[in-house]
């Protein structure tokens, strides 16, 4: 409840979720204090509007109380868990992800690399030939990235190599926790598609710690990337696939419930969604 409220205020802010919810009353407003120095300096303070968000406060109190008055205390830990789990994974694919793309105040030489990498894929020789040349750039770009900083195209490889990890650590996943006696026992089959499994996953992780990361210098950076990934992700995974069907149904009309939020009226009014639009417009103008 002590989150929920925070979070639902910064989210009701934003225009993510109704603006109802960021409804501060009584609330003093915004003024701005102009003091003049001694040395003929104008210091502009401005003081932020105080007040507490009562709507923020009662609906999630109320959508707490009730929850505990339906359903079971298991259910509840459960479900906890279970969001707990997979907003841990989102998280661990997120640092991944950043963590190769380019920055987003590229400069010029950035993208005279980008350009002179994709020239040559344009200019192909004859027509039976490019599939191959394609083919071979493809392939030499996963292996020998041809810059030292991060690009949109590595920045896609590590998003697509990173995507396909999660999907084979599913599988891996469901295997172990269905089949697991099977697998340690020897089993031909079961043991076959695992031994592959884990080989590929370790081919697809090798392709994206080949690729360049950014070299933005952070006040805390994760450190031993993609293989913490790997772990996190994995232990994430196992861990969720455990759940029981009813933990997986209650989460999926949660989810249901805040994706038809979200597509209905989160996406429409929010201020980041639509940031990038106004300088767009702001740049075509000008």
């Amino acid at each position: 409840m002590f989150i929920m409220s925070q979070l639902t205020y910064a989210m009701a802010e934003d225009g993510l979720l109704f603006w109802g919810l960021a409804w501060i009353p009584a609330s003093t407003d915004a003024h701005t204090i102009i003091i003049c120095t001694t040395d003929a300096r104008i210091i502009v303070h401005t003081v932020a509007p105080t007040g507490i968000p009562m709507m923020a406060v009662l609906v999630p109190g109320t959508l707490a109380a009730v929850m505990a008055l339906l359903f079971d205390f298991t259910d509840l830990v459960d479900l906890m868990s279970f969001q707990s789990l997979l907003a841990h994974s989102l998280v661990t694919f997120s640092v991944l992800v950043l963590r190769y793309q380019p920055a987003q105040n590229g400069n010029k030489k950035e993208k005279t690399e980008e350009e002179t990498e994709t020239k040559p894929e344009v200019e192909g020789g004859p027509l039976e030939s490019e599939p191959e040349a394609g083919t071979s750039n493809i392939l030499q770009s996963l292996w020998f990235p041809p810059s030292t900083i991060p690009t949109r195209k590595s920045g896609q490889i590590v998003y697509g190599c990173a995507s396909l990890v999660v999907l084979l650590l599913i599988i891996l996943s469901l295997i172990l926790y269905r089949w697991s006696s099977q697998v340690f026992s020897g089993d031909p089959v079961l043991t076959t598609v695992a031994v592959l499994l884990l080989l590929l996953i370790t081919g697809v992780t090798v392709i994206i710690w080949r690729q360049p990361q950014n070299p933005s210098t952070l006040p805390f950076r994760v450190p031993a990337l993609p293989a913490l990934f790997l772990v996190s992700t994995f232990m994430n995974v196992y861990l969720m696939i455990q759940m029981t069907t009813r933990t997986w149904a209650q989460f999926g009309i949660w989810m249901a419930i805040g994706f038809a939020i979200y597509f209905g009226y989160g996406i429409q009014h929010s201020l980041g969604e639509n940031s990038d639009q106004q300088p767009a417009a702001s740049t075509s103008q000008t």
